[in-house]
């Protein structure tokens, strides 16, 4: 068996990474922290989480075709503090909600919207004393 260390990434093949660059930083607030190109010729760049070691790369390789993002294989989760903040921040940047918001059994709320090329993006507001939703 292999004993990992930890999550260093997670890879995203994206279409526009303009446009997914833009959505990342403007509207959840990460940051670049690498851009490059592979041996290969594939764009990537590198974003920072916060509070969270592990980084998302997106891969822009044009020449693999199109992205195509499958219903609810893939979605990132993040933490949010303040659900109906970030409603409202939604709402004034134009971002439509495609799921919620809802809340479980243990009070935590979340809501579902989409980056570029279709993954999910749920934002979590946990309740006190819960650690997952």
């Amino acid at each position: 068996m292999v004993k990992v260390q930890k999550l260093l990434h997670t890879r995203m093949r994206v279409s526009d990474m303009e446009q997914t660059l833009k959505f990342y930083c403007e509207v959840l607030g990460l940051a670049v922290v690498e851009r490059k190109v592979s041996p290969r010729g594939s764009q990537l760049a590198f974003l920072a989480v916060p509070n969270s070691e592990e980084q998302i790369e997106l891969c822009s390789f044009p020449a693999s075709g199109p992205v195509r993002v499958q219903e609810d294989l893939v979605h990132l989760a993040f933490e949010v503090d303040n659900l109906d903040e970030t409603v409202e921040a939604l709402r004034r940047q134009g971002i439509p909600i495609t799921d919620g918001p809802t809340t479980t059994s243990s009070g935590s709320r979340f809501l579902f919207i989409d980056a570029p090329d279709g993954y999910e993006i749920e934002l979590i507001e946990r309740a006190q004393g819960t650690a997952t939703v």
